[in-house]
């Protein structure tokens, strides 16, 4: 009876033995892509082997995730889990895995809120100023996003349906776009990103009226969070590393002990900082609980909203 656990524990003492995959379903550059070079940096450091940046993109991410599922449970194939493998779930109804069947979640990373932010020609400078001109000029208002399904498609969702506003919803090909249109007067408010508008913010070119957090951020303290006007809403994007279904118990732990040990480096953690977000430590277990509320939490949104990939 011991044997086969002593085996357990000299595989994962070894592994890895070669170069490991990590598998990002979106461009390189893209905020994932950064978070992911930096963890690889750091398990290929510790680990004494390459974890190699695949760049997957396609179908919001979904080409990448398939990949991963399909990939062998040995954890040589690693996933850069992200909140839009939650959205998806609802948000596309053709999926050929189901994310929280057929991952093993190993470790969250790095949790990142948006801001609510308008254009300085919209008449309101605070949360409930502005759901009193939403609700007084009903879809005149047009909202930004990168995209259907989109983290900030689904965050501003979730305002609309809390606060029970009607806006009109502007889908670009790309945050960026979204934002410069916001910028120009073209539409009215977004939620977006702190890193891709805290210049704007600084500069006058936007005017911020909350963070989407639970809590306060340190790079906008004077700013409240819309759950202060609207309690319980909530709405962060966040990363993390997911293995394929069946990937062994111990290489997963291995892997949770790592990457646990990265976020409570002082470096690390700056460098999280500085990309507008908050370290996400915790167990596997604690991942996959975040996964689940998630998927569970944007299914809603979807449905409420209607929204189907475009």
């Amino acid at each position: 009876m011991a044997l086969p656990a002593a085996s357990r524990i000299a595989s994962a003492q070894a592994y890895p033995t070669r170069p490991v995959r990590l598998v990002v379903g979106t461009v390189a550059g893209a905020t994932p892509d950064i978070v992911a070079r930096l963890i690889g940096r750091w398990l290929s450091d510790r680990l004494g082997q390459p974890f190699v940046i695949e760049n997957r993109p396609g179908a919001g991410g979904n080409i990448g995730a398939e990949a991963v599922v399909r990939a062998s449970a040995d954890g040589y194939t690693l996933h850069l889990a992200a909140a839009a493998n939650a959205i998806n779930a609802t948000l596309y109804s053709n999926l050929n895995f189901n994310y929280i069947r057929d991952m093993t979640p190993v470790a969250g990373f790095a949790r990142t809120p948006l801001v609510m932010e308008v254009n300085p020609s919209v008449p309101a400078k605070t949360v409930p100023e502005f759901i009193t001109h939403a609700k007084a000029n009903p879809g005149k208002l047009n909202m930004a996003s990168g995209g259907n399904g989109t983290p900030q498609h689904v965050s501003g969702e979730l305002f609309k349906l809390m606060a029970g506003v009607n806006m009109q919803h502007v889908p670009y090909r790309g945050a960026a776009l979204a934002l410069t249109d916001l910028i120009g007067g073209q539409v009215q408010v977004m939620f977006d990103t702190i890193p891709a508008s805290i210049e704007f913010i600084r500069a006058g070119k936007l005017h911020p009226l909350a963070v989407t957090s639970a809590t306060r951020l340190a790079i906008l303290p004077e700013l409240p969070t819309v759950g202060d006007f609207l309690p319980g809403y909530e709405a962060t994007s966040w990363s993390g590393i997911a293995a394929p279904r069946g990937t062994p118990a111990d290489i997963v732990q291995k892997l949770n002990q790592e990457l646990n040990a990265a976020l409570a480096d002082p470096k690390i953690a700056a460098r999280i900082a500085d990309l507008g977000s908050t370290v996400l430590p915790g167990s596997p277990a604690e991942f996959g609980k975040l996964i689940a509320d998630e998927t569970d939490k944007w299914a809603k949104v979807v449905k409420f909203s209607g929204a189907t990939p475009e």
